[in-house]
């Protein structure tokens, strides 16, 4: 989980990224005047409802990705449980074959 976490920590820095440079633009656009200043003011307003349309995606898909992990670690749990039980045996009869191994015993 911690490579998602990692994406997701990158999505919403590149989000935060977006909505500084609209922020750079306004500041600027507030120089401008006439014609030129409407036109840039429709196209920050695009671009800020752009921005919140992609935070909203964003924050549904890391919702759905959560609960799709989440489901399948409950549904592999029981099978990580049993495998460990397994595995332990394994490396208990490992250590007992080389007890008799390098004891001489059979």
């Amino acid at each position: 989980m911690t490579a998602k976490k990692n994406s997701f920590d990158e999505v919403e820095n590149l989000l935060q990224d977006i909505g500084t440079k609209i922020e750079q633009l306004i500041e600027k656009a507030a120089d401008v005047s006439g014609e030129a200043k409407e036109e840039i003011e429709k196209k920050i307003k695009e671009l800020k409802d752009k921005e919140t349309t992609l935070a909203e995606e964003f924050k549904k898909g890391k919702v759905k990705v959560e609960k799709i992990y989440q489901e399948k670690k409950t549904e592999m749990e029981p099978n990580l449980k049993k495998s460990q039980k397994h595995f332990k045996n394994a490396f208990k009869q490992l250590g007992e074959a080389f007890t008799v191994l390098f004891s001489g015993k059979k």
